[in-house]
């Protein structure tokens, strides 16, 4: 037996409180390695008695392509645990694993009660606690400048006629809040219950994460009134709204900054950044988002964005009053916080206290495009942007940069960093502001955008749809993926609109399933190109088969199915064309 991949770490990932009195358990060992996982439990103080409960198998769960994980759920009938584990190996070499290492399965150590592992009691306050209507959202991603021009009396000086050009980076279409209003009708034809809009604070550049004052709306965009109006009527209409704001560094133009460019190291700002020398300088490129020779702490080495002292008190009261604020004039639903990983936790934390004393069942998703469970231990953000994950999708489906096993490993690795009910509220995009978009990635290839996109709903966490995908638009990088929305519908691509209407309507009505089913990987063949997955939750069970490769698969009839491309479309199949799936009611 490989005894050094043997893990498992208490009140982690590996250890949960997943409801009030429900433990989930996971153990790590080595692929294909180990036979048989038993749970030795019991109460800690009856345990010290020699009175132990009777040894309760663990299932192995998903595997990567060197680890298998054990899973099992556990109630305690006083709130506390004690426990170890019984490794049984394909060598038969038999371990007991518990606080202090492994030892020789044998009735000596496992009457030795210190040599457990400990959960103490069952805090509820302690528990990460996911709000349940996250899991039924299919949010809707707005860049506010390009998605409708509902009032030109608010277009800035230069505003260019709606759709006049391939966006650059500093060009102006007029779009703002009346236009996302205009069309609150058509989000919910579309089946969206969730709107994540970027920035929508006075800022100096269109993309608006250049704050200059968190506590006013952008003149650009409208006024606090008129936003108040889009809460409140995406609300009638069942719609949660979520407002991204960068608190990680302000824009050149605040008054803050430019205080501190007036009076120096005598500015009563001078601490609210991260100045090195005074004065605040930088030496110019011919990039404007990029400098040299910058004398205080910035956004990548964009001089334009000095970085804020989050350790600072007063920029803290500033900041944490500011997501009060938002929450409690205009209740909204949610914050998108930008550059989440280069602030540090102390704030953080206290910016989830400000917000769930505010409103109840508030979700917090933090930018963050790495592993990241030290912000998800449920003490600072709900989520993250699942970048790592659905990167292994679009690198398998879309790059081809990864074969179907690798996808496979890096998806469950993925699912193996966090709890489940943080895998629950993920935040699962395909493309954004800041990455082209999918249609283009799929090299205009509609079918295998469909196929991707199919795949994706299906996973663990909550989509995103970024605004324009389900009529079509394409775009490279930053900026061409933030073109005007189309509106005129013979310019829309229908066919690929009423399919994302029936793909949101299939992940709103299996949502239970989809997001708290398990993950099981019936086939995976690599040769043929063929994955059938099935997510499945109290007997009731959704199959999906995907052909990724390029012949016809034939297929046994099996379930009704309720969602297919380039397939026959009858109530049964026994066929999957290449690009193609089937999403079938076992």
């Amino acid at each position: 037996m490989n005894t050094a991949a043997i893990y498992h770490r208490p009140e982690s990932e590996f250890a949960y409180l997943y409801e009030k009195d429900v433990l989930h358990l996971r153990l790590r060992t080595a692929k294909e390695d180990v036979s048989r996982v038993k749970l030795i439990w019991g109460d800690p103080y009856l345990v010290e008695k020699g009175q132990r409960k009777e040894p309760v198998e663990m299932r192995k769960k998903l595997s990567t392509d060197i680890y298998d994980y054990w899973f099992i759920s556990v109630r305690a009938p006083f709130n506390r645990l004690t426990y170890a584990f019984a490794i049984t190996g394909k060598d038969h070499q038999q371990f007991f694993y518990g606080d202090q290492g492994l030892y020789p399965l044998s009735e000596d150590v496992l009457a030795l009660p210190h040599l457990y592992f400990r959960f103490p009691y069952f805090h509820e306050i302690d528990r990460f606690k996911a709000p349940e209507w996250v899991k039924k959202t299919v949010w809707y991603q707005i860049f506010p400048e390009r998605f409708a021009n509902g009032d030109p009396t608010n277009d800035p000086k230069g505003t260019l006629s709606w759709n006049e050009k391939t966006p650059g980076r500093k060009d102006y279409f007029g779009g703002d809040l009346q236009g996302i209003i205009d069309h609150l009708d058509y989000l919910v034809d579309l089946g969206i219950n969730g709107i994540y809009l970027c920035p929508i604070f006075k800022a100096y550049s269109n993309h608006k994460y250049d704050t200059i004052d968190y506590r006013k709306i952008d003149p650009d965009f409208g006024d606090e009134s008129l936003f108040k109006k889009l809460v409140d009527e995406c609300h009638k209409r069942g719609i949660k709204v979520m407002l991204d704001a960068v608190f990680n560094h302000m824009g050149d133009r605040s008054p803050q900054w430019q205080d501190v460019l007036v009076n120096g190291k005598n500015s009563k700002y001078a601490d609210w950044f991260h100045i090195h020398k005074f004065p605040a300088t930088f030496k110019e490129t011919d990039d404007f988002e990029e400098a040299y020779d910058i004398t205080y702490d910035t956004f990548a080495f964009t001089p334009h964005m000095p970085k804020l002292n989050t350790a600072n008190p007063e920029v803290q009261e500033y900041l944490l009053e500011t997501a009060k604020y938002w929450i409690e004039t205009f209740d909204i639903d949610a914050w998108r916080l930008d550059v989440a990983n280069e602030v540090d936790h102390h704030f953080w934390k206290k910016f989830r206290q400000v917000c769930d004393k505010t409103k109840k069942d508030f979700y917090i998703l933090g930018e963050i495009w790495h592993s990241a469970q030290s912000w998800l231990e449920g003490d600072e953000f709900h989520a993250v942007m699942n970048y790592a994950y659905t990167d292994a999708i679009l690198g398998y489906f879309i790059k081809k940069r990864l074969s179907l096993n690798s996808m496979v490993v890096a998806l469950n690795q993925q699912l193996m960093l966090y709890r489940a009910q943080t895998n629950q509220l993920q935040f699962n995009i395909l493309d954004s502001h800041d990455t082209p978009r999918l249609l283009t990635e799929a090299g205009e290839d509609k079918d295998l955008m469909k196929q991707v996109m199919a795949f994706t709903y299906l996973q663990p966490g909550v989509p995103c749809l970024y605004y324009g995908d389900e009529i079509g638009l394409t775009g490279g990088a930053d900026p061409e993926c933030r073109k005007c929305m189309v509106w005129q519908q013979d310019e829309q691509d229908q066919d690929l609109l009423q399919f994302v209407k029936r793909l949101i309507a299939l992940r709103k009505n299996w949502q239970e399933i989809l997001s708290q089913g398990e993950t099981i990987w019936r086939e995976v063949d690599e040769q043929a190109g063929l994955l059938i997955l099935k997510r499945q939750l109290n007997g009731k069970t959704l199959q999906a088969i995907f052909n990724t490769g390029k012949k016809t698969i034939p297929l046994p009839r099996e379930g009704q199915v309720l969602l297919s491309n380039l397939s026959e479309q009858k109530g049964q199949t026994n066929t999957v064309f290449a690009k193609g799936f089937l999403i079938l009611k076992k």
